[in-house]
């Protein structure tokens, strides 16, 4: 890492501890959720971007982390507690539904963790007794870290952007040891990483439990935000919108989703000065970008970088030589 990209970093960290100084409640809450969806799509973004697998289930893993979360805090286990065993939990069943499914490749892939996030839902939703059903489950308390409580908004902003900077930690970690190179070799060319003698099923199998162990750690922290979570806030369509912060903000590049989740989170609050037709624009940038830019933004940016760049061109007279 650089010394110019570590002073991005420290001014971006900063940023983001004075975003929400002086803000009301909707604009820190609504920053709270980006923080949240920027770490489950960093999940996905291991899953999609990476290891080069399509999962429509990321929010299947949210809910799983909500509601055990949600169960264990009600009944009294401390949160750092619950949140372990809902990231723990994730990761198992990430695991489990790996296991078979990654039998299959890509487009479906997706059809299969399609069905699942459909069957979490139904049964997050006939399940009344555990579940709460459609009627959800409310109360769930705020945790207090070291003896300081939660309880406002921006407490519990600072808590989750710690949360937040941990997760994205263990992340470039994750990236930079040998299991990213694999995951990268294995986008790339799973052939030839075969070929080298990586185990391509189980290193899928890997990527894919660990983004849904993010997934998790995420609606563990949903769950004190709101403090209410019902069925409907797990369903598919926000597994396509976490596939959305990933797409737009660039699939395989460590800032992706957190540009993405600005975008797909952020973008609709700034546009709503448009009245009846922010949806419209919004929609009509998402298109424009990926006809133009599939890589997203950061490949957008990239590519801008390259030709704005000053280039340094050889002498034209050297590629010859010396001629009498």
């Amino acid at each position: 890492m650089t010394r110019t990209q570590i002073i991005l970093i420290i001014l971006g960290i900063a940023v983001l501890i004075a975003a929400p100084i002086g803000q009301g409640n909707y604009i820190v809450y609504t920053l709270t959720s980006w923080l949240l969806f920027s770490i489950s799509a960093m999940g996905l973004n291991l899953t999609l971007g990476y290891a080069g697998q399509v999962s429509l289930a990321q929010a299947a893993f949210m809910g799983i982390g909500a509601y055990v979360t949600a169960l264990m805090t009600l009944a009294g286990v401390p949160w750092i507690v619950a949140a372990l065993m809902s990231i723990t939990s994730s990761f198992a069943v990430g695991l489990l539904l790996g296991w078979p499914a990654l039998r299959v490749q890509h487009h479906f892939l997706a059809f299969v963790t399609l069905a699942f996030n459909t069957l979490l839902f139904l049964v997050l939703r006939n399940e009344e007794e555990i579940t709460g059903g459609s009627f959800g489950l409310v109360g769930m308390p705020r945790p207090s870290v070291f003896g300081v409580p939660t309880d406002s908004n921006l407490n519990f902003y600072y808590f989750a952007l710690a949360c937040f900077l941990i997760a994205a930690f263990v992340m470039w970690w994750i990236l930079r040891s040998p299991w990213g190179r694999a995951f990268k070799a294995l986008r790339e060319n799973p052939i030839r990483a075969e070929s080298l003698g990586l185990k391509i099923r189980r290193q899928t199998l890997l990527a894919f439990a660990i983004g849904s162990a993010f997934g998790g750690l995420a609606g563990a922290l949903q769950t004190p935000l709101v403090q209410f979570i019902e069925p409907g806030s797990f369903a598919l369509i926000h597994s396509l919108k976490l596939l959305l912060m990933v797409v737009v903000g660039g699939a395989g590049f460590f800032f992706g989703p957190m540009l993405g989740a600005a975008v797909v989170i952020l973008l609709p609050e700034v546009l709503r000065f448009t009245e009846g037709y922010y949806l419209i624009i919004y929609a009509t940038l998402v298109i424009v970008l990926m006809v133009f830019s599939p890589s997203g933004l950061i490949g957008l940016g990239h590519k801008l970088w390259n030709q704005l760049r000053p280039r340094h061109e050889a002498r034209r007279d050297s590629k010859k030589g010396f001629q009498l």
